[in-house]
């Protein structure tokens, strides 16, 4: 059984940095493709980042620059490494895995259950 455990979200001030990691089980991350989502109160969820299996990734506008997507595959851990950290990025954060690549797409058949960001001015 696929298991995605996310974690290190916290509160930041703007500016600011943080890494969030989603640990997986059952689930070998080397082949398959990756993404993180979040969802802010009241929006939809949206991909922020994703990671295929050959290493190429894909960003959604905002984040481009300042978010930069990873995986150590020898530990099954994803990363989100989040710098410059806006307001506008308080979600959320959950990390997605699947076979086929969906890129941004809400498309994947398994989640975590989501590490909380906020950023405040």
């Amino acid at each position: 059984q696929v298991q995605l455990v996310e974690s290190g979200g916290g509160s930041v001030q703007a500016g600011g940095s943080l890494t969030l990691s989603c640990a997986g089980s059952g689930y070998t991350y080397s082949s398959n493709c990756m993404a993180w989502f979040r969802q802010a109160p009241g929006k939809e969820r949206e991909g922020v980042a994703a990671l295929d299996p050959d290493g190429s990734t894909t960003y959604l506008d905002s984040v481009k620059g300042r978010f930069t997507i990873s995986r150590d595959n020898a530990k099954n851990i994803l990363y989100l490494q989040m710098n410059n950290l806006k307001p506008e990025d308080t979600a959320m954060y959950y990390c997605a895995a699947d076979r086929d690549f969906y890129g941004l797409d809400a498309e994947y058949n398994y989640w975590g259950q989501g590490t909380q960001v906020i950023v405040s001015s």
